[in-house]
């Protein structure tokens, strides 16, 4: 069964639109998903992100605990 994903209205100076756009093709990965993975990220990294809620990894890279083996 697909989650149900929220809809949200987001404003951006089109320089920082431009740039993470540029970003997301190097990633392979439209601009809204660069955006759910930067934020993800710093959900993480803050120690905010929810319970059952995983962080994403970058395409082609090994996780930590790929890493550890």
């Amino acid at each position: 069964m697909a989650v149900e994903r929220k809809k949200v209205l987001l404003r951006l100076d089109p320089a920082v639109h431009d740039a993470l756009a540029r970003w997301a093709n190097d990633d392979l990965r439209s601009t809204n998903a660069q955006i759910e993975y930067l934020l993800r990220r710093a959900l993480g990294d803050a120690g905010r992100l929810p319970a059952g809620v995983t962080k994403q990894r970058r395409p082609g890279r090994p996780s930590k605990e790929d890493e550890d083996e």
